[in-house]
């Protein structure tokens, strides 16, 4: 991976980076991706190399940490598979906290909300949802850490209508360089996927 400016970006460039961090061997699918079906059919493939089907699958994640799971009393509403960057910014001592720009796919690999600041989660028919972290857990040195967050309903219909939790788990990749920034404002995308849940009350 490299160093890149804030705007050297591109669907396809952020895939194949991805295909490359996941190495999952699967024949030719580093090719380019010049639009949303194939970037979504490509979703659609590395998650389920790596977790089970999102979307329909209300079965919430096993996580190696207890702190992790969503209390009793919560069930899964929605499992969406995202695929996208972190994005740090060097600031002059450090690369900073990271912002996320991901998509989110059912498991037809349709899109199905966007991913961004805050962190916050919006469906494609307008609910939208801020997550606050509750304990982040490194699971794999060289991913993201696997993260509960509890939820605010921010209003809008869909699939995020009352979320309580959300969990992101199941992530590679996404993490932040190790070497320091050339100057301050230099931006890095580091591209991740992983699984997020998100949980209603029962």
């Amino acid at each position: 991976m490299k160093l890149v400016m804030m705007n050297d970006r591109s669907e396809t460039k952020i895939i194949n980076e991805t295909l490359a961090l996941c190495r999952l061997g699967q024949s030719r699918l580093a090719a380019l991706c010049s639009n949303k079906t194939t970037v979504a059919a490509l979703a659609l493939l590395l998650g389920s190399s790596l977790t089970a089907l999102a979307g329909t699958d209300n079965r919430a994640p096993e996580v190696p940490d207890e702190r992790l799971a969503v209390d009793d009393g919560f069930k899964v509403n929605f499992h969406g598979f995202g695929v996208g960057v972190q994005i740090y910014t060097w600031n002059g001592t450090d690369w900073g906290k990271a912002v996320p720009r991901a998509t989110l796919f059912d498991d037809e690999g349709n899109v199905v909300a966007d991913h961004f600041a805050g962190p916050r989660w919006m469906s494609n028919s307008g609910s939208t949802v801020l997550g606050t972290v509750v304990v982040a857990v490194t699971v794999n040195p060289n991913a993201i850490p696997w993260v509960l967050l509890s939820a605010t309903f921010e209003g809008g219909a869909g699939i995020f209508a009352n979320t309580k939790f959300i969990q992101r788990v199941n992530t590679v990749g996404g993490k932040e360089p190790s070497e320091n920034g050339a100057f301050v404002g230099q931006v890095f995308e580091s591209p991740y996927t992983a699984d997020y849940f998100f949980y209603r009350a029962e």
